[in-house]
């Protein structure tokens, strides 16, 4: 029984122990061999620690043939809260990605009952509590240091003011932030003298002891760098454009717009919609689908997808649903009952309303109310605040199937321990497999794209393909892998002289990476059939491909269609399609899309530019004409595009005047310019059979143009 004793508490200094080491790392965790240098490691570590402890306490549980848990009031809304993110992960549309979102919403979520359920003892929260703020003051010491120009870290990316271990100067703000009333109170004791009372008398002291008020003037310390890091992230998040990684927030009021719209407008899902939302981790397929024209007024963003929405809360009610936000505002209910927690997280709720959350941001509100609950589940109020240690034991159906019993501590039977040991495995598993994997692949794609950027079409294309195979449910691979086929093809079709036939082998080689391409492009539609970007991707390999493969034409009208159908009021879709028309000689369809593009967005010069060329095209000069007008008076603060147009313009006068025969050649410079293909393979003829784009997205029901 000793030994048996000795191992379990071995167990839970090593849980301790990760915690700790956990806590402290994960604001700085980076590495530079997966695709995302922040966040993806950010998930690696908390997720590997959290489902090792899980192991660790399944295996405490059977030497000590007991479960013995840590019961707080947020219990019960937190495994609601994953419960309705499952089944909205499980009913999205975008399943794949939804489900990738959810095993790292789960790693957070858990992240609350490995902190409760490992510092049961009145010491061990304030050991985490240490390493949650030294982790921070250390993010801070680096910010501020980039901010005067001190660069510690080797890797190029971090010799830059702008430099952040999150990748966000608002994620590290929001950081830095939640972790003030921490501190504050952790460092209390240091700024003003606390009664404590003996059974005698009442007398004023300081801290229990010594090394306590050393520990009080240490976090006093560690506030000041933390505050000093807060003003310096702010400063900088202010003062940086957006575009240059300041501050770049989706307006409220659109906010508002897509998250209403996403649960009660969604044709054929509306009840599944309202209740689950478009499933969680998918908000971008919501902003692209439900965005108003309004939105195009604004000329810094008319042009950005956002992943994520307003606020927290707001993309909770897109992507889980009403079921998610009232389950959210249940556990805020819960807190707000104790004043305590209230008091270490309210920064935290206030940010979940009014901000947006990455997974970091996410995972530390989590890792926040589980260690304010620790700290209060350590005091004497604990039992009457509904902190307890409980033991799980089966029991009779009658009387249910698990019982919390109070009193932990007296023998039971080991089934109930290796019930739970078996869960644990099972599902620690199924996440590692895949999580194993997920890692694997996204290490070889980054592979992959360092080739691509050292002209490596060989390895760019192994290392992708190598990606997909063990990894084969992302569908942006998918979405690179079809551009990387069709670019080796438009080279090994270019590199042939002119007048000359290619190979048999080289011609197979090509139509082979043809076909690879537009497999892909399909398959990223299988697993992101409501992601605008797959279905303007496929529309692009089509239009590579009008001239050389049959109907190429019509399949990349169809596929644009679609990318239209899933962003109707982005204007740069309708030039997309105008500018396919446009290239087949379709003057009237051309012209149509470019008045709609148009019509989105008065001041884009490039839709009136596209139109005036359609125009100009279909021998309409002098609607041509009034079109060219319009766009030198928008352009009229950008010298090279004035330059441009007015040249453009004046020989169109000339046209009209008779001067001159023919118009002038379309310019293909950004941001004027005919919509071109980006690759245009040489025509084949017969041209080349090709399979059609395949999948339909469900269709936003309503169109404003």
């Amino acid at each position: 029984m000793e030994s048996k004793d000795a191992l379990a508490s071995y167990i839970e200094n090593v849980s301790l122990f990760a915690v700790g080491i956990l806590l402290l790392l994960f604001p700085l965790f980076m590495l530079t061999i997966t695709t995302d240098s922040f966040t993806l490691p950010k998930q690696i570590l908390l997720g590997g620690v959290v489902f090792l402890i899980l192991v660790l306490f399944g295996i405490k549980s059977l030497i000590k043939s007991q479960v013995v848990i840590r019961r707080t009031p947020f219990d019960l809304p937190l495994v609601l809260l994953v419960i309705v993110v499952l089944a909205s992960s499980l009913f999205a549309v975008n399943r794949a990605d939804s489900l990738i979102s959810f095993v790292t919403f789960l790693s957070a979520v858990l992240s609350f009952f490995v902190i409760v359920t490992t510092a049961r003892d009145k010491n061990s929260p304030l050991l985490l509590a240490t390493s949650l703020v030294v982790g921070g003051g250390l993010v801070s010491i680096l910010g501020i240091l980039s901010f005067f120009k001190i660069y510690l870290l080797p890797f190029a990316f971090a010799k830059s003011q702008l430099f952040t271990p999150f990748g966000s100067l608002l994620d590290q703000f929001l950081y830095l932030a939640f972790l003030l009333p921490l501190v504050f109170y952790l460092a209390r004791p240091a700024l003003k003298l606390t009664r404590v009372k003996s059974q005698a008398s009442e007398t004023v002291v300081g801290p229990e002891s010594a090394k306590g008020k050393g520990n009080a003037i240490a976090f006093a310390v560690c506030a000041v760098f933390i505050v000093v890091g807060i003003l310096v992230s702010g400063y900088l998040l202010l003062k940086t454009p957006p575009a240059s990684g300041g501050l770049l927030m989706l307006p409220y009021e659109t906010g508002f717009q897509t998250g209403f719209a996403a649960i009660s407008q969604d044709t054929g899902r509306i009840f599944q919609g309202f209740i689950l939302g478009s499933g969680y981790g998918t908000y971008i397929t919501d902003f692209t689908r439900f965005k108003q024209p309004v939105y195009n007024q604004n000329d810094a963003l008319w042009n950005l997808t956002f992943f994520r929405s307003s606020s927290f809360i707001l993309e909770l009610l897109a992507t889980t649903g009403v079921a998610g936000v009232l389950i959210f505002i249940f556990l805020l209910f819960k807190i707000f009952k104790n004043r305590f927690i209230l008091g270490l997280t309210f920064i935290a709720i206030a940010a979940s309303i009014l901000l947006p959350f990455s997974f970091t941001i996410l995972a530390l509100f989590f890792i926040l109310l589980g260690l304010a609950s620790a700290i209060r589940g350590s005091t004497a109020k604990a039992h009457s605040e509904g902190f307890e240690d409980v033991e799980l034991q089966l029991v009779a159906l009658q009387k249910g199937l698990i019982s919390f019993d109070p009193t932990p501590g007296r023998q039971k039977s080991t089934a109930l321990p290796a019930i739970i040991f078996a869960l644990i495995v099972i599902i620690t598993g199924l996440v590692g497999y895949f999580g194993v994997k997920y890692i694997i692949s996204d290490i070889t794609f980054q592979q992959s794209l360092i080739a691509a950027s050292q002209n490596n079409g060989a390895v760019t294309y192994e290392k992708q393909a190598s990606a997909i195979s063990i990894f084969p449910y992302r569908d942006a691979y998918y979405r690179i892998f079809s551009q990387t086929n069709l670019a080796l093809a438009n080279s090994l079709a270019s590199a042939q002289s002119q007048g000359s036939s290619p190979s048999a082998q080289t011609q197979q080689t090509i139509l082979t990476l043809i076909q690879q391409s537009i497999n892909s492009g399909r398959t990223s539609i299988t697993y992101g059939p409501q992601t605008m970007l797959n279905w303007q991707n496929l529309a692009s390999i089509y239009r590579s491909l009008i001239g050389f493969g049959q109907n190429a034409d019509q399949f990349a009208i169809l596929a644009n269609q679609q990318a239209v159908a899933l962003d109707p009021n982005n204007p740069q879709e309708y030039i997309n399609l105008g500018g396919i028309y446009y290239q087949i000689g379709q003057w009237d369809n051309a012209i149509r899309q470019f008045q709609i593009a148009a019509a989105l967005k008065p001041n884009l010069a490039n839709a009136y530019y596209n139109l005036g060329h359609a125009l100009q095209e279909k021998g309409d000069l002098n609607s041509a004409l009034a079109q060219y007008e319009a766009v030198q008076r928008l352009v009229a603060s950008d010298k090279p595009n004035l330059d441009r147009i007015s040249a453009e313009l004046d020989a169109l006068k000339k046209r009209i005047a008779g001067n001159i025969t023919e118009g002038p050649n379309p310019s293909s410079e950004e941001p004027l310019g005919v919509k071109q293909p980006e690759t245009q393979l040489p025509p084949q003829n017969p041209p080349v059979e090709i399979p059609p784009p395949s999948g339909t997205p469900t269709p936003t029901p309503k169109e404003n143009r």
